[in-house]
């Protein structure tokens, strides 16, 4: 038997006992798991504003974790290696998935939203899905999917070295967007109404410009950004970030609400010949870079982590992680 965490409704954790995970299968590895990754699909949850999801959950996407046994005809693996975990379970034979896009598969299944996560002592898991690394701590591997997101959301952009961006919102989203952004070389401001996400933004992940109010974007900008990334999940901002684009340009929603986005379509969608991309999730190929980069040290995630909790002590904390004046960039959950 072992122990894991259900969120059984909004705002209610229970500790739980389930099965001892069995002998993994054929192409599947066990993996303890040692830290987990709070992002806003969980606060979101615990709040009850979650799409496509359902309660009872075990939550828990974001993993560093340690093979404990592998299954039969697993070659890259062996008993001790640290992990992070693609939560992504495509199906592999929907359209989406012979295109390649198994970010969107048609049946796809996340880890901690479609179906249970990580917050439990072991599970077993696609050994396809579990990425080694010789190099990175447990809490930097959980903080690869993370990176997902921003990496997938600047892939679709298509963003140019020489190209000027905005990014909406400074928060965990926001700042893997501007990790990605500064590896293309690609000028980015930022706006958000938090002083000390602004303040991050521009000592620890380089903003040339940040600005605090819908007003500031428009009055010091002298041109509009080619490039825009809403990543806050908010209608109004989604709605008056078209306003933010310049002619020619690209408005990406890295965020999502549960809802209806409107938008004025003579001016500014169609006089500007805007082009709007949706981003959802990430791709295999996208985990494996995300892993060399920060193995290589192009990306740093160290000083991203605001607090490291120990397991016993998260029902407590989660309730302040959601708040959105708690100051915590990024919460983890110690398990070991």
């Amino acid at each position: 038997m072992m122990r894991a965490i259900s969120l059984n409704q909004p705002s209610e954790f229970e500790w739980v006992t389930l099965p001892g995970a069995l002998t993994p299968g054929p192409g599947e590895a066990l993996v303890r798991i040692r830290i987990v990754g709070i992002c806003g699909t969980d606060l979101h949850a615990f709040k009850g504003r979650q799409p496509f999801f359902s309660y009872p959950r075990i939550l828990g996407h974001e993993l560093g974790v340690e093979v404990v046994a592998v299954g039969t005809g697993v070659s890259h693996l062996t008993e001790g290696d640290l992990c992070t975990v693609n939560p992504y379970l495509a199906c592999g034979e929907c359209f989406a998935c012979r295109r390649g896009k198994t970010n969107c598969c048609i049946q796809l299944k996340v880890l901690g939203v479609h179906t249970d996560g990580g917050m439990r002592e072991e599970m077993i898991l696609p050994a396809a899905n579990l990425y080694p690394s010789k190099k990175l701590s447990l809490e930097e591997l959980a903080l690869i999917e993370t990176l997902g997101i921003g990496c997938h959301a600047v892939n679709r952009s298509q963003a140019q070295a020489g190209e000027r961006a905005l990014v909406i919102g400074a928060g965990p989203i926001g700042c893997t967007v501007m990790a990605f952004l500064r590896l293309k070389d690609v000028s980015y401001e930022v706006l958000d109404l938090s002083e000390s996400r602004r303040e991050f933004a521009s000592k620890m992940m380089g903003a040339s410009r940040v600005h605090e109010s819908n007003k500031s974007v428009l009055d010091q900008t002298p041109e509009l950004p080619t490039l825009v990334f809403d990543c806050t999940g908010n209608k109004g901002s989604m709605e008056t970030s078209f306003r933010y684009v310049a002619a020619g340009g690209k408005l990406v929603f890295v965020g999502l609400f549960v809802g209806d986005v409107t938008f004025h379509d003579p001016d500014p969608f169609h006089r500007r010949e805007l082009t709007i991309l949706s981003s959802r999730n990430a791709v295999p190929e996208e985990h494996r870079f995300i892993l060399d980069a920060v193995e290589s040290g192009r990306i740093n995630t160290k000083h991203w982590v605001s607090e490291c909790c120990p397991v016993d002590q998260m029902p407590e904390r989660f309730p302040v992680w959601a708040e959105p004046g708690s100051g915590v960039l990024k919460a983890l959950v110690d398990w070991r």
